[in-house]
């Protein structure tokens, strides 16, 4: 349910992880994809990417702007996003996160970081209700925790958990104005409330 409230690179209040985003998009690859005219022979089109597509990796800077700066959430953040992306693993996520809340108590990406890097189901939903209710308008920390609370619940055939992600699908639905959206939330609520176990 979250990628309903994504929102776009370019639209991100960090100017570097909307880059960071777009070098790893997809959809800038999608010309190797479509299809030639049949006069060509597929044996001779080149499909690896150019120099002009290959962009310099963002992680040398990142790390430095970070040792430069230890203490300064923003660098913190793009670097925990950065590695996020990568799959550097939560341990080290989590880490940088906690320290960009510790510089920067309202900075949400921090925040959202480390509910993220959280690996206990249970603790990674508490998390996310922890993020709600600090930025209560926060849609897109809403959407994680009523997921979260979803997929716990039906791994671990929990009802409470069941009744969260009921509740916070329902919040989400109240203010969702966008047909996607709300047809998405009413689908989830009526499969939860069908749920038994």
């Amino acid at each position: 349910m979250q990628e309903c409230y994504y929102r776009p690179p370019e639209l991100s209040s960090n100017s570097l992880n909307g880059m960071v985003q777009h070098a790893y998009c997809p959809a800038r690859y999608t010309r190797y994809f479509t299809r030639m005219p049949d006069a060509v022979p597929e044996s001779s089109i080149d499909t690896r990417p150019q120099a002009s597509d290959e962009l310099p990796d963002p992680l040398p800077g990142l790390e430095r702007a970070v040792a430069e700066r230890p203490d300064d959430a923003k660098a913190l953040v793009a670097l925990a996003n950065h590695y996020w992306l990568i799959g550097a693993g939560p341990e080290v996520v989590g880490d940088l996160a906690s320290r960009a809340i510790a510089s920067d108590a309202d900075n949400r990406a921090a925040w959202h970081l480390w509910a993220l890097a959280e690996s206990n189901p249970r603790e990674r939903m508490a998390r996310w209700q922890q993020v709600s209710r600090r930025f209560p308008l926060d849609e897109l920390a809403k959407a994680n925790l009523a997921d979260n609370a979803a997929s716990l619940a039906g791994a671990e055939h929990d009802y409470e958990a069941v009744d969260l992600a009921i509740e916070t699908y329902e919040d989400l639905l109240s203010r969702a104005e966008h047909p996607d959206q709300r047809s998405a939330l009413d689908k989830a609520i009526k499969t939860l409330k069908g749920w038994k176990f």
